[in-house]
């Protein structure tokens, strides 16, 4: 019997495990947006994914603002580049949160978006 079904299956172990990997990584998880708000400082400045429904969108020249609600909360996000979707869109955002100010227990923020698509 040939030795190459026993080494394709020690080089399909550590292939798949690469796979996998690399498979995870780009699945970003989703954050709440109610834990953005509830704890600005963790994440200010930092890569986020947030998901949801387009509450209220304005936009023109390609740039725009609109608002994603969750279940949780509500956030809005400044695109620079992409305009501003539909109200009432359901839509994942990847972006930079930027945490402008908390005044007692209320905090603004914003998303700035880097990419978006429609599940």
């Amino acid at each position: 019997m040939s030795k190459t079904p026993r080494a394709l299956r020690r080089l399909a172990s550590p292939l798949a495990l690469v796979a996998m990997l690399a498979l995870l990584a780009g699945c970003a998880s989703v954050t709440p947006i109610q834990r953005l708000l509830d704890d600005p400082g963790r994440y200010d400045g930092k890569s986020v994914k947030i998901e949801g429904r387009v509450r209220e969108s304005a936009g023109a020249f390609g740039l725009g603002t609109y608002q994603v609600q969750d279940n949780t909360g509500t956030l809005t996000v400044v695109s620079q580049s992409n305009g501003a979707p539909r109200t009432g869109d359901r839509i994942d955002v990847k972006g930079i949160f930027q945490a402008l100010f908390t005044l007692g227990s209320r905090s603004l923020a914003v998303l700035r978006e880097q990419s978006r698509s429609f599940p």
